[in-house]
């Protein structure tokens, strides 16, 4: 009888107990009153900042401004690669050296020409129609990358001079150091200031011009000594494709040494007849 009873008590407790139910009112509720207390927050914050709203809005601004600028410069720089990619163009290879010509004008030719030259040609302005000339007895071609020369431009490197001057042709004789500096010096440093020319001024015809031979032998300047030196030029404007034109063999006689009307053995120096030779070489051997 007890234990019937006891089974009833606990089975009508069971039956007492609730279970917990899903209540979709209570949640919506829960909702709205957090999206009324952010609310409040986000009107109290812009009325207590009179600027709130343009900075936010502007943040949002800058940062789309700053997307399409950074998309912009990528375009700008994938283009310049591009651009950059393309393969220069090479210039014809050059016949050295410059074979004989129709003669140029005499009187007008000159008019797009410089000269550059240690104390070998200096003079040649006073007694020929080729005028434009810079150069100094201090410069020679072991230095010609660091020497400064006088001209319109100032006192400046024969790179810097020609760089602002930006003549159609340039002629270039150097080599008055010829027996005192070494040969490979000179060579080097020539070779150095072409190549920085011709990387500045890629449309200016370069003409190197071999050194004259001297009178007779005197140590250490021989013309042994000279042809060495002349066919290293030939060997670096071949290589840098520059012209190179054979004013030596020009001045010679037929023993190998200068012509006697070339040199005044009185004032050691060269004659005006020399100077009109070389004018004239050069207006014959136009590349």
């Amino acid at each position: 009888m007890d234990k019937n009873k006891n089974i009833r008590t606990v089975s009508d407790r069971k039956r007492k107990k609730r279970r917990l139910k899903f209540n979709f009112g209570v949640l919506l509720i829960i909702f709205i009153l957090s999206f009324s207390a952010c609310f409040a927050l986000y009107m109290l914050a812009a009325n207590m900042n009179e600027n709130f709203f343009e900075d936010e809005f502007n943040s949002i601004i800058v940062e789309e401004e700053s997307e399409d600028e950074q998309e912009e410069t990528t375009q700008a720089d994938e283009t310049e690669v591009s651009e950059t990619a393309e393969e220069p163009v090479e210039k014809t290879p050059v016949t050295n050296p410059v074979p004989q010509s129709a003669a140029a004008d005499y009187a007008t030719y000159f008019d797009n020409c410089c000269l550059i030259t240690d104390s070998t040609l200096l003079d040649i302005k006073e007694h020929t129609s080729f005028t434009d000339v810079i150069g100094d007895s201090l410069l020679n071609a072991a230095n010609c990358t660091v020497a400064k020369v006088d001209s319109n431009y100032g006192t400046v490197t024969i790179y810097d001079t020609l760089k602002l001057k930006k003549p159609e042709n340039v002629y270039i004789m150097l080599g008055s150091d010829i027996g005192v500096s070494a040969t490979e010096d000179m060579i080097a440093s020539y070779t150095t200031l072409i190549e920085n020319l011709t990387a500045v001024l890629p449309d200016m015809n370069i003409y190197i011009m071999q050194i004259p031979p001297v009178i007779t032998d005197s140590a250490p300047v021989t013309n042994e000594l000279i042809n060495s030196y002349n066919e290293q030029l030939l060997a670096m404007a071949n290589s840098q494709n520059v012209h190179c034109i054979d004013t030596s063999t020009a001045l010679k006689s037929v023993d190998g040494n200068l012509k006697e009307e070339y040199w005044s053995a009185e004032d050691k120096k060269f004659t005006a007849d020399m100077y009109k030779a070389v004018v004239e070489y050069i207006l014959t051997h136009v590349a």
